[in-house]
């Protein structure tokens, strides 16, 4: 796998996350600034940008154009949470959910991709007991010719990828940062490294795309 830190990682500096700043997994595979230096940091070298669910929505709404303009050089957003402001391309604003049940919760699988190879739907579902955690909304209607991972169990998307509403790739999930789950001795460990890897194949499609045109 590359590592070359190539992926740029928003630090929204709260609470529960300070500990990314000196967790040698995040030093080895991301380059992580403070979010409010989004506007003044040079892109060219990275392929990807990870947006925290606690990130300053505010904030990426003012510099929206910053990401539109790193996504149309055919690179790569991730953005995991709750989009409550248009800053991101084609995402729809979340839609919260009525929940009658833990059941309404669960994950499924809509394919088997790649990001998702090998980890148990039950294992994203609960998180010791409790289910809610991997996704608790969605981003519904998802953009026409978006590729749906995962869904609740009424088919509600969770996760999608949409190669249509820029010359990039844009990876949305409705829960916690996806490479938060990592290190709890169960399949979800895979991701992280899985989506990784993910990150460096598409992004070397992409370019593909845009070198051949």
């Amino acid at each position: 796998m590359t590592n070359i830190n190539n992926i740029l990682y928003l630090d929204p500096g709260h609470a529960f996350g300070l500990s990314n700043r000196t967790n040698s997994f995040m030093n080895e595979y991301f380059t992580i600034i403070d979010q409010y230096q989004l506007n003044e940091h040079p892109l060219d070298p990275y392929c990807c940008i990870v947006v925290h669910d606690f990130a300053d929505q505010e904030y990426l709404y003012k510099h929206k154009a910053v990401i539109e303009d790193f996504l149309e050089a055919g690179k790569v957003v991730i953005f995991g949470g709750h989009l409550f402001r248009e800053w991101l391309p084609g995402c729809p604003i979340f839609t919260p959910r009525t929940i009658e049940s833990h059941e309404d919760y669960h994950v499924f699988k809509k394919i088997d991709h790649p990001i998702f190879k090998g980890v148990d739907t039950d294992d994203m579902t609960y998180n010791k007991g409790v289910a809610g955690f991997f996704a608790r909304v969605t981003h519904s209607p998802v953009p026409n010719g978006a590729e749906v991972l995962l869904t609740f169990r009424d088919g509600m998307p969770i996760t999608y990828i949409d190669r249509q509403s820029t010359k990039g790739t844009i990876l949305v999930h409705s829960g916690r940062d996806l490479f938060a789950h990592r290190m709890q001795n169960k399949s979800t460990d895979r991701i992280s490294i899985q989506l990784l890897q993910w990150i460096q194949d598409e992004y070397k499609a992409l370019q593909k795309e845009v070198s051949s045109k």
